[in-house]
C-alpha cells in the first residue's frame, strides 16, 4: 500500500535507517512506519538525487524536528549544466538535534513530463 503524504509527516518521527539509492530514498522509522521518496520515471525525463549535504547518520536515532520541501527553477550557484530544456530542483531539508541534512533532487525533461519527486508512506504501524 502506498499512501501519498506530505514530507512534513516525518516531523516527530525517529528514524532507524535512511538509505539513498540514487533514484529513491527510503526512510525507516522506529515505530514501524516506512516512507519512500522517488520519481516514477517516464520516457523523456530523468529525476534523481543529485547531492546530499550533511550526514544522513545525523538523522538516525534522534527525533526529526524539521522536514521541509522547497523547489527552484534556477540552478544553484555551484551547478553548471548545459542543454537544459526544462528542469526542477527539489530540496528536502531535515533536522534533528544532531544535525541538518539537505537532500537535493534534480529533475529534467523536454518540458512535457513531470520533474517532481513523490513522497509516499509504504508501511504503517496502523496497517494490519
Amino acid at each position: 500500500m502506498h499512501k501519498e503524504v506530505g514530507f512534513s509527516a516525518l516531523i516527530g518521527k525517529t528514524l532507524s535507517n535512511v538509505e539513498n539509492k540514487g533514484d529513491q530514498v527510503i526512510f525507516t522509522c522506529t515505530d514501524g512506519d516506512m516512507f519512500l521518496q522517488y520519481h516514477n520515471q517516464d520516457c523523456c525525463e530523468n529525476v534523481q538525487v543529485e547531492d546530499i549535504v550533511g550526514d544522513l547518520q545525523d538523522l538516525i536515532g534522534s527525533e526529526i524536528l524539521k522536514a521541509e520541501e522547497s523547489k527552484s527553477g534556477e540552478n544553484p550557484l555551484d551547478i553548471s549544466k548545459k542543454y537544459q530544456d526544462s528542469f526542477t530542483w527539489t530540496f528536502y531539508h531535515l533536522a534533528t538535534r544532531k544535525g541538518h541534512v539537505t537532500i537535493r533532487w534534480y529533475g529534467e525533461s523536454n518540458g512535457y513530463y513531470s520533474e517532481s519527486v513523490d513522497f509516499v508512506q509504504t508501511q504503517s504501524k496502523n496497517i494490519n
